[in-house]
């Protein structure tokens, strides 16, 4: 087992990690405790009582964070033509079609959101070995398969995050900065929280939301009290 530096298990000393912190106290706590000097990404992770192997309790989606992500995402979209001009003018950073997926096939992965006009799905479906494994195909589900290229890449932009169930039911997601302000963080993660539930697969049996917890890059985890994270009116 990998030691922990000094920095990190001070900021162990004296937290309880058995007891459920109310998210806006587990926010002030968690920035009370960081160590790092760099800006930090508050993270949410959600145990949820789903069999991902079972169709029927697969979980994938998307959602805008009210206030970003603060991260800057590059875009890369398959496009030809006025949607190609649409995508650039909408601020990707790479448009194309066969040259771009030449590109992708030579090892130019310079982007982590990729989207593509439905037109052009049969030459980006040649790069899923490449794109799929790294979470990068485009899917219609995510709304990254339309021809709305223009929306789809001010979406990426402007803080919208995806989701997928991994095979143990966990589903986690950086939800913004330590430069963010608490009702900021705060706001965030109850959108996120928002989106699990409203996504909620038609197979799940049982409890769906087993457990939430929230770190930053550098800090402990702390478990969540479920019912702080219920949106605000």
């Amino acid at each position: 087992m990998a030691r922990r530096g000094k920095k990190i298990t001070d900021a162990y000393k004296g937290l309880d990690r058995t007891r459920a912190f109310g998210l806006e106290e587990a926010i002030k706590t968690i920035r009370d405790r960081q160590v790092s000097r760099f800006d930090e990404t508050f993270e949410i992770a959600m145990n949820l009582g789903l069999n991902p192997r079972h169709a029927d309790q697969t979980l994938r989606g998307a959602v805008t964070l009210p206030h970003g992500t603060g991260k800057a995402v590059r875009v890369a979209v398959f496009a030809r033509g006025d949607k190609a001009q649409a995508a650039q003018d909408a601020g990707a950073d790479l448009v194309g079609a066969e040259d771009l997926a030449e590109q992708i096939q030579n090892g130019e992965l310079n982007f982590e959101r990729a989207i593509a006009t439905p037109d052009l799905m049969p030459v980006v479906g040649r790069l899923g070995k490449i794109l799929g494994p790294r979470g990068l195909m485009p899917n219609p589900k995510l709304g990254t398969v339309t021809n709305d290229v223009a929306e789809a890449v001010k979406a990426a932009k402007g803080g919208q995050v995806t989701f997928r169930a991994e095979r143990a039911g966990l589903v986690h997601a950086g939800i913004g900065k330590a430069s963010f302000d608490d009702q900021q963080l705060a706001e965030n993660a109850r959108a996120f929280y928002d989106a699990i539930v409203k996504n909620k697969p038609s197979g799940a049996k049982g409890q769906y939301i087993k457990k939430v917890s929230m770190s930053s890059t550098m800090s402990p985890g702390l478990k969540l009290d479920v019912a702080t994270l219920q949106p605000q009116q």
